[in-house]
């Protein structure tokens, strides 16, 4: 298995989770922005699908929480990198496929927890409605689908050095969130930009885990977009490692 072990995963998901800064940012900015955005009075008897419009902003915040917490988990790989850790991986038996699957499924670790304190506050405040199944499934969407930016915070970790790192990802998930219609109905933007934004990195993803609230017709090419763009960055972040390691 080209050296993946349990035993490595468990390390990895320690040290991440003793990361305070990343968990702060990853499990309180989302639950913050559910609170200003989708407490709105009106959103209780909005419909959206199944549900109403709180339900609908909770999976957003939800989304941005997990996007988030997944690819600051991936980018810790730069702070590695500059301790020399990817030297030392030359000395192991660890593969670029099974390292970067280690670190993947780490992310997806605070992914989840990011996931579930949002869901948590809605249950708590009272305000989204939707069926009970579709708590289950919306939530198993957002955590499944933030994969996406596991990779993503992988590739841009080894692309990047670890100096503002932070505030350069945060600034381009911000712009990628707008882009992909997270904060803003892209119905709102001009057509040339509804367009554009269809190739944005988090526009299949956000209308793959909205789907199962709103229904109506489904587009093949929201999965083609997530897939491609899994592809775009898991390739790169096992050359970034190679690179790295000098391993060809």
């Amino acid at each position: 298995m080209g050296g993946f072990s349990l035993a490595v995963l468990r390390i990895e998901v320690r040290r991440l989770l003793r990361n305070r800064r990343s968990m702060f940012f990853s499990l309180i900015s989302p639950v913050i922005f559910f609170l200003i955005f989708g407490l709105n009075n009106a959103y209780a008897n909005q419909r959206a699908g199944q549900g109403n419009a709180s339900a609908f902003i909770m999976v957003s915040m939800a989304l941005y929480g997990a996007v988030l917490a997944t690819t600051s988990g991936g980018a810790m790989v730069s702070v590695e990198r500059a301790l020399g850790w990817s030297r030392q991986l030359r000395i192991t038996p660890l593969s670029p496929v099974a390292y970067i699957a280690i670190k993947m499924l780490t992310a997806l670790v605070l992914g989840l927890a990011s996931v579930l304190v949002v869901y948590a506050t809605g249950l708590a405040v009272g305000r989204p409605s939707m069926p009970a199944y579709l708590w289950v499934v919306t939530a198993a969407c957002v955590w499944i689908g933030s994969l996406l930016f596991a990779a993503f915070g992988l590739f841009v970790g080894y692309l990047l050095p670890s100096e503002n790192l932070m505030q350069i990802i945060g600034f381009v998930l911000m712009l990628f969130s707008f882009g992909g219609g997270l904060f803003i109905p892209l119905n709102q933007f001009s057509p040339a930009l509804q367009t554009a934004a269809k190739f944005t990195p988090l526009y299949g993803l956000n209308q793959l885990v909205h789907y199962p609230l709103v229904g109506g017709p489904f587009h093949w090419a929201w999965v083609g977009n997530l897939v491609v763009w899994l592809a775009l960055f898991t390739g790169g972040a096992i050359w970034g490692f190679r690179r790295d390691t000098g391993r060809g």
